[in-house]
């Protein structure tokens, strides 16, 4: 796994990210009981306009560093890596407001709890409400954060379906 973040590294040293932040699965075992993920979702903060194929230059950059695509990711040693440039005012937000934690002795910066939380709130299936429940359970964030930053980015209806759901408010 370190492979992964040492090449996260080099794409910002380089220029071709101006910021990143681990999130899905892998960013929620820093925060709760380990999950089964298959790879490592990594949104990144493109620089300039992204564009129709605004990843490009991380597919070339990884290549030049012997790392192929494979399917949707870039395969790094033993783990599949899916870059997803940020797409919206909330994973904007969620990639500046990230936290540093390590991996393998290496620093990485990881989306918040309660980002990560309402980033699963946007998207909603199933295994999202799973991760909101476990990060909540975990005492990684509250009701109350996931609150304020579901209202702050327009989610409130969502939230609102969440509580009445698994929590009968």
């Amino acid at each position: 796994m370190k492979a992964v973040f040492e090449l996260v590294d080099a794409l910002k040293d380089a220029g071709i990210v101006r910021d990143y932040a681990l999130f899905g699965a892998m960013a929620q075992i820093r925060y709760t009981e380990p999950v089964a993920t298959l790879d490592a979702d990594v949104l990144v903060l493109l620089p300039g306009e992204a564009g129709f194929d605004a990843l490009s230059p991380i597919y070339r950059f990884c290549e030049s560093r012997g790392y192929r695509p494979h399917g949707e990711a870039i395969q790094v040693d033993d783990w599949p890596v899916q870059f997803i440039p940020t797409f919206s005012a909330l994973t904007e937000e969620a990639v500046r407001e990230a936290e540093t934690g390590e991996v393998e002795g290496h620093p990485v910066r990881v989306v918040s709890a309660a980002h990560l939380a309402v980033l699963a709130l946007s998207v909603g299936r199933a295994k999202d409400h799973a991760r909101i429940l476990a990060l909540l359970e975990s005492g990684a964030t509250d009701r109350v954060q996931i609150s304020a930053l579901a209202e702050r980015h327009g989610l409130t209806p969502k939230w609102r379906d969440f509580t009445r759901r698994f929590f009968g408010e």
